[in-house]
């Protein structure tokens, strides 16, 4: 079965067209909405401009002057003259030149790069040399009373002369002791002792025991024999046969 159909009235036609004049307005298209197919940039041109654009674009290096060299004069348009005040358009004043006669001007030396006044460059070659020693006399190592070089002269004048070599030995109470001995000839490291021509040797060894002693020859009837007076000494044995220093 069918449904009934039911017959409207007809809507008059003056309300049609007012209905119409009201809705033609808010139908029209947006002029935002359409745009022209030229102004569109596909995307496959913009990606192919990113990827063609290199990273890394080249520039030249700024070329400088070479550099002045020391020794030369600075001139006049140099970064060491006037500034100019602000506002000011004339150029900065020159200074006046003086000329040096030649008479008065001083000699110069050139050394490597750089110009050196002549009286400079001699007192610099007189402050570098090092000053001289001077040479003094020095002290004997010991010191020979007339006794003892009597003493040695008669064992120098013998028909088989020797030497006396003077030292010193760990013995005794205190520690060191006096020893003497006779030798032909001195040692490498030996020092001699001359006085009123006389020789007398020192062993190397015993050098900073017996420095700045005294040597003399002690003759009685119990006994003969040399003496020493040692300044160095700081304890010595009661039979005064060794000593400490």
């Amino acid at each position: 079965m069918t449904a009934p159909r039911v017959a409207l009235p007809r809507a008059p036609a003056a309300l049609l067209g007012r209905f119409a004049a009201h809705a033609s307005p808010s139908m029209r298209p947006c002029q935002h909405m359409f745009r022209q197919f030229s102004q569109t940039q596909p995307w496959s041109t913009m990606q192919e401009k990113v990827q063609t654009t290199p990273s890394y674009q080249p520039y030249p290096l700024n070329t400088r002057s070479p550099t002045q060299p020391r020794n030369e004069p600075i001139p006049e348009k140099s970064i060491a003259s006037t500034i100019p005040e602000v506002h000011e358009t004339r150029p900065p004043a020159q200074q006046p030149q003086t000329q040096v006669s030649p008479k008065t001007a001083p000699s110069v030396t050139t050394v490597g790069a750089a110009a050196i006044p002549e009286q400079e460059a001699q007192k610099k070659t007189e402050s570098a040399q090092p000053p001289k020693r001077k040479l003094r006399p020095r002290k004997a190592a010991i010191k020979l009373t007339p006794s003892a070089v009597a003493r040695l002269r008669q064992l120098m004048d013998q028909p088989e002369p020797k030497l006396i070599k003077v030292g010193v030995r760990n013995r005794g109470c205190s520690g060191l002791a006096y020893h003497l001995d006779y030798v032909d000839r001195p040692g490498p490291f030996d020092e001699e002792v001359e006085q009123d021509g006389v020789k007398v040797l020192i062993d190397s060894k015993a050098l900073f025991s017996i420095i700045g002693s005294e040597m003399d020859w002690i003759e009685n009837k119990l006994s003969q024999r040399f003496h020493f007076s040692n300044p160095n000494i700081k304890e010595e044995c009661g039979c005064g046969e060794s000593f400490m220093v």
